[in-house]
């Protein structure tokens, strides 16, 4: 049978499950989500626009209307209205023209030749408008601004000014705030909570009420061409006045309506309805050679008025296409992203399911972050291969670091049970020195395990770095030919477990003595830096190659390749200096020049001596 491969074995990833797809949907997904949302954003946007536009469009039409029958209602004709026109049309955008009833032009906004829209807007006429509707509009439609004959001149209008305010200073003093206004026709009329009331006699003045001789002339010349209507309509009006004063608080086109006496023998409500037609006619006709003629207003789109929207099918097919490319733009934009995506997705999963042994890289062909990931596990890869070279040359010194005193251990055993030799003194001494070898690489190897598995136990207390030299000093002073000497001031104080900086100095302390010649010097300081201890071992030996360097530290690596315990140590001094400083929570670190020796610098965390003030740095 072909036996199955770890290709063969390999999950099949479901379609809906993979990341092309996912982001295919979720590409399209926001695409549809994009294009509904603007869309719809658009409509209610546009639809809230035109009924704005709608409204503004008629409020300007409303203020257009307003301002062309204030014009007509102060000018007797239409021959100075063009500014105003202009003037309205720049303000508004809208085009306007005025023309005759039988649509002679009277004035128009756009250039000369372009034709009127197809109805006019509205008729403008002072006499005879609905569209008016500030406070103050007649009865009848007769435009408030029409005053005509009863605009009261200068003299007059100062003199009623007086009386107001006198009036006015009388109610103020019994605490009523009055209000004095003018009308159309220039006569100031009191406003307020009172004199609507007459509830103080004291501040009214009767001459605030009477007509001036301005506007009585203008009442006996409504007179006159008010009596032929309402003796038609029978009233009995007699020979005298018809209108006795103005009315200031009435709704009327000079501030003030003509007072009819009362008329006996009639019926009050059809006698009052003949009386006001009657009065009508006859203000129409004594105003109407004070306004301009009636008009026709034509309203039209102008040159700054904004286009109209208007979703017409064409339109309709042009938002749809639109829609659809940018659907398919985004379709297509996320198809290349995921596409790119998955690429290096793929090699890192084939390069992952490759055998262990192969060590299998990938290609790093971005710089994003797929890139990035590559290169990690690119990294990755390189640290397991060494890791697994390490492991194996590991287990090969080991292998043969137990092997050469076992060895020696049962040749010598062995011959004297077969009574070879005899078992003196100086070969017993030989058997136990190479178990001594043992139990140090045993020693070593648990240590560092400890050390690896974070179970490695230390006692700390304060620590004299003196005493510690001195220590390490003593059981080492038995090299011959080479100096060791110790610096260390009283002010240094380690914060470490006893026991095992003495192991690390001896280990560094050896390994100086081994590489150093007779007449060298092995040197031991220590000093004070801010809150660390800095301790360095220093020796004129041989010195470490510079391609050596990075391999210090690593177990079993020793720089006599020949690997003898009797000059090269079993490999794991240094790897137990470099660990035990860890778990003291400190660093080491080695700088070297072959021929110039080699300097071994400890960091350690520093204490104060025990009844001594913490320490503030160096004066």
């Amino acid at each position: 049978m072909r036996p199955r491969t770890r290709q063969g074995t390999r999950r099949r990833i479901p379609l809906r499950k993979r990341l092309l797809v996912r982001l295919l949907s979720v590409s399209a997904l926001i695409a549809v989500c994009s294009v509904a949302a603007t869309a719809w954003l658009a409509v209610t946007t546009t639809t809230s626009v035109l009924k704005e536009e709608q409204g503004q469009d008629l409020a300007a039409d409303n203020s257009i209307l307003a301002r062309l029958s204030g014009y007509a209602a102060t000018h007797p004709d239409w021959s100075g209205v063009q500014r105003s026109v202009r003037e309205l049309a720049a303000r508004t955008g809208r085009r306007i023209a005025l023309t005759t009833p039988d649509r002679t032009l009277v004035a128009d906004s756009a250039p000369r030749g372009t034709p009127l829209p197809p109805r006019p807007a509205a008729s403008v006429d002072p006499l005879r408008t609905d569209t008016y509707s500030e406070s103050g509009a007649q009865l009848g439609g007769i435009d408030p601004r029409a005053v005509g004959p009863y605009r009261l001149p200068a003299k007059e209008r100062a003199g009623l000014e007086v009386l107001a305010a006198r009036s006015k200073r009388c109610y103020a003093r019994y605490g009523l705030q009055i209000t004095v206004r003018h009308i159309p026709g220039g006569r100031p009329v009191l406003t307020g909570s009172d004199p609507s009331g007459y509830g103080l006699p004291a501040c009214e003045d009767a001459r605030l009420r009477a007509a001036t001789p301005t506007e009585t002339r203008a009442l006996d010349t409504l007179s006159g061409l008010a009596r032929p209507c309402l003796r038609q309509a029978g009233l009995d009006v007699g020979d005298g006045p018809l209108f006795l004063a103005v009315d200031p608080g009435s709704k009327d086109h000079f501030g003030g309506g003509p007072l009819l006496p009362k008329l006996a023998g009639q019926d009050k409500d059809a006698s009052a309805r003949s009386a006001q037609n009657c009065v009508l006619s006859a203000r129409r006709a004594q105003l109407e050679p004070y306004v301009a003629p009636a008009a026709d207003l034509f309203l039209g789109i102008g040159d700054q008025s904004p286009a109209r929207f208007d979703i017409s099918p064409a339109n309709k097919s042009e938002v749809v296409s639109a829609a659809g490319l940018v659907l398919a733009v985004t379709v297509a934009a996320g198809a290349a992203v995921a596409i790119r995506l998955v690429r290096p997705l793929r090699a890192l999963t084939e390069a992952a399911q490759a055998p262990p042994e192969q060590h299998v890289r990938v290609p790093v062909t971005t710089r994003d972050e797929t890139g990035i990931l590559a290169e990690a596990f690119n990294e990755l890869t390189e640290r397991r291969e060494r890791l697994e070279a390490q492991r194996k040359a590991v287990v090969s010194d080991i292998a043969h670091e137990l092997r050469s005193p076992l060895t020696n251990i049962r040749g010598w055993l062995e011959v004297m049970r077969d009574g070879v030799v005899e078992p003196d003194p100086g070969l017993l001494d030989s058997l136990h020195e190479e178990a001594l070898v043992l139990q140090r690489i045993i020693d070593d190897l648990q240590d560092l395990a400890a050390a690896d598995a974070g179970t490695l136990r230390l006692h700390r207390e304060p620590l004299s770095a003196a005493e510690l030299f001195g220590q390490v000093a003593a059981a080492h002073r038995v090299a011959a030919g080479v100096a060791l000497v110790t610096e260390a001031g009283p002010a240094v104080w380690l914060d470490a477990d006893p026991v095992r900086m003495r192991q690390v100095l001896g280990n560094l302390v050896s390994n100086a003595l081994r590489h150093t010649p007779a007449g060298g010097t092995v040197t031991l300081e220590a000093r004070r830096d801010d809150a660390d201890a800095v301790l360095t071992v220093a020796d004129t030996g041989s010195g470490i190659a510079a391609e050596d360097l990075p391999h210090v530290f690593e177990r079993f690596w020793r720089a006599e390749k020949s690997r003898s315990r009797r000059t090269g140590g079993s490999g794991l001094g240094l790897p137990i200096v470099r660990q035990l400083l860890a778990a003291h929570g400190g660093t080491a670190r080695v700088t070297s020049e072959p021929g110039a020796g080699a300097v071994f610098t400890l960091r350690l965390p520093a204490t104060e001596a025990p009844g001594e003030e913490p320490w503030a740095g160096e004066p």
